[in-house]
């Protein structure tokens, strides 16, 4: 029923809900799966479809990651509240993408330790991940027109509030993108440099031509009153934009544009040790300057080893357990501008 025409494997999931159908509908992307605690078991992913007539399809993500929360509650506040009657199209509302790590509070699934957001494009023969990565790309992806990926930093990052786009070769596609991100209201916006951007979800979308947004809303594994208002607020406004949803756009304030031009807006850890920062989340640093230090656990009288910021600008994220291993990314700093538009 899934097969794409692309010669690969059809889908082992199957929806209970008909994405074509007017109305609201609350359901399941249905997978199979042969565990020691459920030999006929299925791993069910929540899914509502709320379709009023023609127009855009949105396709709102949260739970990705299993340990990010502001997106999972707010799109399960807005499955249960949204009204056909308020909506114009079709909005596919997924909160809990990775079901299984949301279920344990991890970044990974428990079934197969498959991270989500590396997954993509998917595979149907894979594990329990790769074949829910594979039927986002190849079953919903391609009927949507809009999607916002809702992230934050989990239990070990915390990340000042943000939406993002990236840079892509299409610049059209780009500035769709762009403006998407800033339509999300969010105090920052970000022109984003991922680290390895080949298994993303994100690179997935972009590649199917669509209008894309993620964002980074907050961390330490939790949610607070302010994270979550933002990230209601922002879902809100980007339905407006997308057309799905009528209304006035609801921003806080002035926005703050930020660019991160290269992997030196990563300041990553070569030592184990305790972490101490002296940098302030969303605060301004110079480049050169101290913006931490890892001190040896298994001694006193051990100078500690400092980090230094590669670049000025504003420290965008930070690692939220002081705990630090060989290669954690410990800052994150991204460069004040004036606009992100091109040319």
């Amino acid at each position: 029923m899934n097969d794409q025409g692309d010669g690969m494997r059809a889908s082992p999931i199957s929806a209970s809900v008909d994405f074509d159908a007017d109305g609201v509908q609350h359901g399941f992307l249905n997978l199979p799966i042969s565990v020691d605690e459920s030999a006929w078991g299925a791993v069910m992913v929540p899914i509502t479809v709320v379709k009023n007539g023609e127009g855009p399809t949105a396709l709102l993500t949260g739970g990705n990651h299993g340990d990010e929360y502001e997106g999972i509650l707010a799109l399960t506040k807005l499955a249960q509240r949204l009204d056909a009657a308020q909506v114009r199209g079709r909005v596919i509302i997924a909160p809990m993408m990775n079901t299984p790590a949301v279920s344990v509070g991890r970044r990974t699934s428990p079934l197969d330790r498959g991270n989500m957001n590396r997954s993509f494009p998917g595979d149907p023969s894979g594990g329990p991940t790769a074949q829910i990565a594979d039927y986002f790309n190849r079953v919903l992806v391609p009927m949507c027109d809009y999607a916002l990926d809702l992230h934050s930093g989990g239990r070990t990052l915390d990340i000042i509030p943000f939406a993002a786009a990236h840079r892509l070769d299409d610049h059209g596609q780009e500035a769709r993108c762009l403006a998407g991100a800033l339509s999300f209201g969010a105090p920052y916006v970000v022109m984003m440099h991922e680290l390895d951007a080949v298994s993303l979800y994100d690179t997935a979308v972009e590649r199917q031509g669509k209008t894309f947004v993620t964002t980074e809303l907050g961390g330490g594994g939790t949610a607070t009153p302010a994270s979550l208002e933002l990230t209601e607020r922002g879902v809100r406004n980007f339905l407006i934009h997308s057309g799905n949803l009528e209304g006035e756009y609801r921003h806080p304030g002035r926005q703050t544009y930020l660019e991160m031009p290269d992997a030196s807006c990563y300041v990553q850890s070569e030592h184990s040790g305790i972490l101490e920062l002296t940098c302030a989340l969303g605060g301004e640093v110079r480049k050169g300057e101290l913006v931490a230090r890892v001190y040896d656990p298994s001694r006193t009288g051990a100078e500690p080893a400092c980090y230094h910021a590669g670049r000025d600008g504003v420290v965008l994220a930070r690692r939220f357990p002081a705990l630090t291993a060989m290669g954690d990314t410990i800052v994150v700093i991204a460069e004040r501008v004036d606009r992100l538009e091109r040319g």
